[in-house]
């Protein structure tokens, strides 16, 4: 059987930070925060809420790969909340990444949100960071 993938969204990020704290027993981490960030799809669209209620952990190793651990709280155009949470891997040498979305919400308009696996591929550029996500059926 097949995966088919069928597009989600683009999400635009503008990060601040980063707080370094290096060597560490798994590896130097970096904290960033979302400063701004936009989702852009036919069937979900909002915004990132910044400040506290969104943010990137990430452990580098000494090659330039990185474990990602993001948790951000979407607001979508129409007042819904979306918690979502990924985790996935970054290369800084190829600036490319990898994430793995899953979406956490109470909100009768979005519950097929719940049941989806969502995967995508993004870029960062300095301070910016886009995404392609993708649903998985």
């Amino acid at each position: 059987m097949a995966i088919e993938l069928v597009h989600l969204c683009d999400a635009s990020l503008t990060l601040s930070g980063p707080m370094a704290i290096p060597d560490t027993p798994l590896g130097n981490r970096m904290i960033f925060g979302v400063d701004h960030g936009e989702l852009e799809g036919e069937r979900l669209k909002g915004t990132f809420k910044a400040g506290g209620a969104a943010g990137d952990w990430v452990t580098l190793d000494a090659r330039g790969i990185g474990t990602l651990d993001v948790r951000a709280t979407l607001e979508t155009h129409d007042g819904a909340l979306i918690l979502t949470t990924y985790r996935g891997r970054i290369d800084l040498k190829a600036g490319t990444m990898y994430i793995a979305p899953l979406y956490d919400t109470g909100d009768e308009r979005y519950l097929w949100l719940n049941s989806i696996q969502a995967v995508g591929k993004g870029s960062l550029d300095g301070i910016e960071l886009t995404y392609e996500i993708y649903e998985m059926r």
